[in-house]
């Protein structure tokens, strides 16, 4: 791998054997989200997530987004940001998810769209190919997790997943055991979908606590690093539409019935995901 350096912030590395230009970035300089580069997810399936908060971030001064666990009107929160949309999530009618630790109501997927959907909204990022990156901190305690990924704004459009797109998962942790998975998924999330399945890696530990990964996105291949290491290789099927990127956390269990683990995420509010940057570059040789 290879060092590229960003004045005043820690280095990327990247694979070796091309030229690398960056051409998208954000380094979390600032007291505030760049709404230039980044929205809010509050939307599911059509339909308002009440666990999806808006603010559940804040910046510590030191060139780091953090994403916290929070707890709001009976209900576990967090925040997801995505530099565009999936048409799938239009804003549509609102629904209640879980309000107490005593009450058991449906899955959110048990009622799938209202109508008509959402607006197709402009992104604001969106790209094709090249290496994708985000250098981050794991959260601490359990009941929650933390997500790294890119997302096609028509998956499952079609049934051909390299003009609809791929949902590429460059980074999840469910759990707090230093494992980490990176998977893919297309076909839309009905009975047609699918996946490469979860790919697990054991992260070792680094100086600081902080890790990098990344992705190599290629016309023929999903190549997954970590901390500077090839850990998996993905050669179909491949997207060749533009993505959007997405730093997602949320807490466990809201997709599932009766869930209902209250005493394991009242005892891990408070806790933070830590990311430094997220940097987008190409190859020289592929422009």
């Amino acid at each position: 791998m290879q060092n590229y350096k960003v004045e005043k912030h820690a280095d990327s590395l990247l694979p070796d054997g091309k030229q690398w230009k960056l051409i998208w970035s954000d380094e979390f300089d600032g007291d505030r989200l760049d709404e230039t580069k980044w929205a809010v997810r509050t939307h599911m399936m059509g339909k308002r997530a009440k666990h999806f908060v808006e603010d559940a971030i804040s910046f510590d001064g030191n060139s780091n987004i953090l994403f916290h666990l929070v707890y709001r009107d009976g209900v576990y929160c967090t925040t997801q940001l995505q530099t565009g949309y999936n048409f799938m999530d239009g804003e549509g009618e609102e629904y209640d998810t879980l309000k107490s630790e005593n009450q058991k109501e449906p899955s959110q997927y048990e009622n799938y769209f209202t109508w008509p959907i959402g607006e197709i909204k402009q992104p604001k990022f969106m790209h094709r190919y090249g290496y994708y990156e985000c250098r981050c901190k794991m959260q601490q305690k359990p009941g929650w997790w933390s997500a790294f990924w890119l997302q096609s704004p028509t998956i499952g459009a079609s049934l051909d997943p390299c003009s609809a797109g791929v949902e590429v998962d460059i980074m999840e942790q469910f759990e707090r055991n230093d494992i980490v998975q990176c998977n893919n998924h297309w076909n839309g999330y009905g009975s047609q979908h699918r996946s490469t399945g979860a790919h697990e890696n054991k992260l070792k530990p680094t100086a600081d606590g902080y890790h990098r990964f990344g992705l190599e996105w290629t016309k023929d291949a999903y190549r997954y690093y970590i901390d500077g290491k090839l850990v998996q290789t993905f050669t179909e099927p491949v997207s060749q539409i533009e993505q959007f990127i997405l730093l997602s956390t949320e807490a466990v269990g809201y997709r599932s019935s009766g869930w209902t683990a209250w005493d394991t995420l009242e005892k891990s509010k408070g806790d933070v995901w830590v990311v430094d940057y997220v940097r987008v570059f190409d190859a020289q040789e592929d422009e």
